[in-house]
């Protein structure tokens, strides 16, 4: 019996389905389109980055399934407001500095990626060699 109610409960959680969504990019938004950002940084941003901190989030087949759905959700929806990279333009220039300075913090202190991230995508961590580049960009570096 308890094994029937667990069962219909999970299947009746995957009723709720909050919204996965990738909004329309204007390419003259984005980081790239304001700031210089060169090959090396950028495809560490990619791989790093690009899922929570754009609109070009790549939904993996288990952001369908309840619970799992509406936390990757809510961090995905968290992660663009707090930076995103798609509407770069939407910065004044000093909150755009202030992004740029907490990017090197943030990596340095290992809070981005988010650990949660790392498990499920092996290739987002981020060796010393990636964060002192994205830190020397972050802070006008060649």
């Amino acid at each position: 019996m308890i094994f029937l109610a667990a069962l219909a409960l999970s299947l009746a959680v995957q009723l709720i389905r909050p919204a996965r969504t990738n909004p329309p990019t204007d390419p003259a938004r984005t980081l790239r389109a304001r700031v210089a950002v060169p090959a090396d940084v950028s495809q560490i941003l990619d791989r790093a980055c690009k899922d929570c901190h754009t609109h070009d989030t790549a939904w993996p087949w288990y952001s369908n399934v309840a619970p799992v759905s509406w936390l990757l959700i809510d961090h995905v929806n968290h992660g663009r407001r707090h930076v995103n990279f798609s509407d770069w333009a939407s910065y004044s220039a000093s909150d755009a500095a202030k992004h740029m300075k907490d990017a090197c913090k943030m990596v340095r202190d290992g809070e981005m990626p988010m650990t949660s991230y790392v498990w499920m995508h092996d290739e987002a961590k981020l060796s010393q060699q990636d964060i002192d580049r994205i830190c020397a960009w972050t802070e006008g570096k060649p």
